[in-house]
């Protein structure tokens, strides 16, 4: 026997799983957990195992559940039991399941009467139930009895706490018909996690229990103490009931009898009953079903949404149609055309935030690494004046030169000139990767067609390659042409004149233009990496760089100068990066031995990237602060030292020598002008020109058109996934419209006067009892599992107990049929012509209980 209404709902759960299934998600209803709370012997287990609709949790008086039992009801074709504690065996009979239960308790607790935090684990796979959560918790006591510790009633009450305080849990306040309802702690406890009472239900057990002339008709019709929910009374098995082996069917039955022929139950006996317990639990689950479906149907409408774009262009797809290859490899091209395009010439279309790349690296390319280059070709001092001494003897021969001679120094910018072709060249290969690299970051959009791809990148590349010999050509001619002719008239060129009376400017820099004023090269962060560790071992600072010297500050603002720093005698070398840090860095030295900032002979700057140094490099160079030359430079330089010149032959070294200067100053501004023209003219611009009129007839002339528009295997797999996942989107959406229809919600019923659970229960409200009669019986006899204990409401006088009969029951309204129709479980039971229950008089031989010393407050 099962829960009917429950498994009314299981192809319900099953349609919305198996529409997320196919789509490749998991549908996450989380249905609510149930438990019940209550105190001892109220009938909790009773009223779970009611609802699952097996008989399987252990019975009996006083403290029966000493664990908390979870209990997973989990959906399968197949009924069986495991728990988590022997996950290797499976129960299929529940007799075993309920000794299971009992041993496992006994294994932790002991079997006197101890408790025990931890949980039992128990998973019932069944196809009669939902994917739920049951709880079996502890019955609330007040005094320690066997085992149990002195502090057994907090102990309960935190346990209860741990398992309630769920949002997601619905809470069976189960309290006994015969005890006070205002001292019942399981409502005391459901109202401290649920104060608004949305959901706590309220559970009498134990009515047919009451004592004679007595009811819990008030209770139940929600008047007395009223809940937001109301209370349902259920009947459950007595202990000879089980003992007797009564199925749940039978038991149920009886229940339905007892309501039907009670007379002050039978105008709500709809209402009561663990048929309608179970009706009320599967209704909650299905308004959490219902209100899940608003988040589901949002959540699969925007995935519906973004497919929308791409299945309309697959929705007539057809991969063999020529006519749709032919369209596509035309859009192809274009597009990677114009993303060339974009990505060369900028675009604010899908900026790149991370990383330069495209125009923007060639950009840097042209104005800071090849200056860079340039000026790392820079001519040593030394050096110079070495060749220039040299070229002037060689030119006089044996004689004794009065003048000094043009030769010599044509033939020192003729070697200088030529210098510069490394930097030149190396500047068009640097321009042709990132080219490279630009096309293939556009051919990432032909992906669906490999082949397509493929022949692109080697059609585009090939261009390049070719594009790059002959630009390569065209700058090599430049320097050519440069060294064909040596023009002494150029408006730049300080001639003779002014070059001897320079001559006093030894060992200074070239003139800066706009001398007068302070010009600022570069501002930005740089870290000083060498602070002595005392300090911190490196800071940040903002530094200032302009063309006389380098200050740093404490932040942008450059309020709180920390240290300037003139760049006389500075030069730049390399360092290598410290094994632990991921920072590239650079150091600045003076030339002469002396330190630089405090007592450091060299400040090393740390950058972010490789690219910032370059960059910070291609800064100093501008202010004049060159790269330190090799070593092996240096040590010919110091051989230099020993060589030693006649007064007459300085002077005309040094006039050569700013002749040079001055000279080859105007080469590499006109070489750092012509060559970026020379590249996008070259090879930028034909090979834009190139993929915009070209690229199409070479894809044409290289492959047949179906070769080249032939799918992937992985695009092929997707393009069918997607139409899957969208048929299934829709599937499942007309799923949840459908289930949105045929459900009902049950709105949550108006609030009630629920200020006595705040009460501490020290007095009673008015007593539940109402009297069936006005007529004062002589007595009453006790109930067959004793009555509670407390003054005889009714005297009873000696004799009465045997000749007491129940009043007669007055006649039921409506046909038999009704009931007929209000049983689902079996055929209606024939109503007696007298009480469902009489109690009969103590047998012999058992003692009369004594009353109580002092009389108890009402009760039920």
């Amino acid at each position: 026997m099962g829960n009917r209404g429950m498994e009314e709902l299981i192809p319900l759960v099953n349609k919305l799983q198996d529409a997320f299934s196919s789509i490749g998600q998991s549908c996450h209803l989380d249905l609510p957990q149930i438990a019940v709370v209550g105190g001892q012997s109220a009938g909790k287990s009773s009223v779970l195992e009611n609802f699952v609709g097996r008989d399987f949790l252990p019975r009996g008086s006083g403290i029966v559940t000493r664990r908390p039992l979870i209990l997973q009801l989990i959906f399968s074709k197949t009924e069986y039991a495991e728990f988590l504690h022997c996950k290797s065996k499976k129960f299929t009979d529940f007799d075993e399941v309920r000794q299971e239960i009992e041993a496992e308790t006994d294994r932790v607790t002991g079997t006197n009467k101890g408790i025990s935090p931890v949980p039992i684990n128990l998973r019932v796979y069944s196809p009669h139930v939902l994917n739920l959560t049951l709880i079996d918790l502890p019955g609330i006591t007040k005094v320690p009895v066997g085992d149990q510790p002195p502090d057994i009633e907090y102990q309960i009450k935190d346990m209860i706490l741990q398992f309630i305080s769920r949002e997601s849990s619905l809470i069976l306040a189960v309290t006994p018909a015969n005890m006070d309802l205002a001292n019942s702690d399981a409502l005391k406890l459901a109202k401290e996690v649920d104060p608004q009472g949305l959901r706590t239900i309220g559970v009498i057990t134990k009515l047919d229990l009451m004592d004679e002339g007595t009811d819990a008709r008030d209770i139940l019709e929600n008047k007395l103490l009223p809940l937001r929910r109301g209370y349902i009374g259920v009947v459950n098995r007595s202990q000879k009931d089980i003992e007797g082996k009564k199925d749940i069917r039978a038991a149920l039955a009886a229940e339905r009898k007892f309501f039907l022929s009670h007379p002050a139950y039978r105008h709500m006996a709809d209402r009561m009953g663990t048929p309608h317990l179970q009706k009320t639990l599967n209704q909650q689950l299905t308004n959490h079903i219902r209100e899940s479906l608003p988040a589901l149907r949002s959540k699969l409408q925007s995935q519906l949404l973004s497919l929308e774009k791409e299945v309309e262009e697959y929705k007539n797809f057809r991969p063999d149609d020529p006519t749709r290859k032919t369209k596509a490899l035309l859009q192809m091209v274009q597009q990677f055309g114009v993303d060339f395009e974009k990505r060369i010439e900028g675009s604010g279309d899908q900026v790149d935030t991370l990383e330069l790349s495209g125009g923007a690296r060639i950009n840097r390319i042209f104005h800071e690494r090849f200056p860079f280059e340039l000026v790392k070709m820079e001519f040593d001092e030394k050096d110079l004046r070495r060749e220039i001494s040299y070229a002037i003897k060689n030119i006089h021969g044996v004689r004794t030169g009065l003048f000094t001679p043009d030769l010599a120094f044509e033939a020192i910018v003729k070697k200088q000139v030529v210098k510069l072709k490394e930097p030149c060249l190396k500047c068009v290969d640097l321009v042709i990767q990132e080219l490279i690299n630009t096309v293939r970051q556009c051919t990432s959009k032909l992906s669906s067609y490999p082949r397509l791809r493929e022949e692109t990148e080697r059609i585009v590349t090939t261009y390049i390659r070719e594009r790059e010999g002959r630009t390569k050509d065209q700058i090599l001619l430049l320097i050519d042409i440069e060294q064909s002719y040596i023009n002494t008239n150029h408006e730049d060129f300080i001639g003779f004149a002014n070059a001897q009376q320079r001559s006093t400017q030894l060992n200074k820099k070239r003139a800066i233009p706009n001398q007068g004023e302070i010009l600022v090269i570069r501002r930005g962060w740089l870290t000083i990496n060498n602070i002595s560790l005392m300090k911190g071992g490196s800071k940040e600072y903002w530094f200032v760089l302009t063309a006389e010297s380098l200050s740093w500050y404490k932040d942008e603002e450059e309020k709180e100068k920390k240290y300037m720093l003139p760049l006389d005698n500075l030069k730049i070398r390399d360092v290598e990066k410290g094994f632990m840090s991921n920072k590239h860095v650079f150091a600045i030295f003076n030339t002469e031995q002396r330190n630089v900032y405090k007592d450091l002979r060299q400040i090393e700057l740390a950058c972010d990237s490789q690219e910032d140094v370059d960059s910070w490099k291609a800064s100093f160079l501008r202010a004049g602060v060159y790269p330190e030359k090799d070593q092996a430079e240096n040590e010919d330089g110091v051989q230099e030292n020993t060589f030693s010149m006649d007064p007459q032959l300085e002077r005309q070294v040094e006039t050569i020598r700013n002749l040079v200067d001055s000279y080859v100053a105007i080469i590499n501004k006109s070489i750092r002008d012509l060559m970026p023209k020379t590249i996008m003219h070259l090879m930028i611009n034909n090979t834009k020109a190139f993929i915009h009129h070209e690229l199409l007839a070479y894809l044409y002339s290289s492959a047949d058109q179906s070769s080249l528009m032939e799918e992937s295997a992985d695009q092929a797999q997707r393009r069918d996934d997607m139409l899957r996942m969208y048929h299934a989107l829709k599937e499942a959406l007309n799923i949840i419209g459908d289930i949105s229809t045929s459900t009902v919600s049950t709105p949550v019923p108006p609030p009630v006067d629920d200020t006595w659970l705040q009460s501490t229960g020290s007095h009673s409200p008015t007593p539940q009892r109402r009297p069936m009669s006005s007529a004062h019986p002589p007595g009453r006899p006790p109930a067959v599992r004793g009555p509670t204990p407390g003054p005889p409401l009714i005297p009873v006088p000696v004799g009465a107990a045997a000749s007491f009969t129940a009043p007669p029951i007055p006649s039921r309204p409506g046909p038999q049929s009704v009931f007929a129709n209000n049983d689902p479980f079996s055929a209606p039971p024939q109503v007696p012509s007298r009480p469902a229950r009489i109690p009969p008089g103590i047998p012999p031989g058992v003692p009369r209980r004594p009353p109580p010393s002092a009389p108890a407050r009402p009760f039920f």
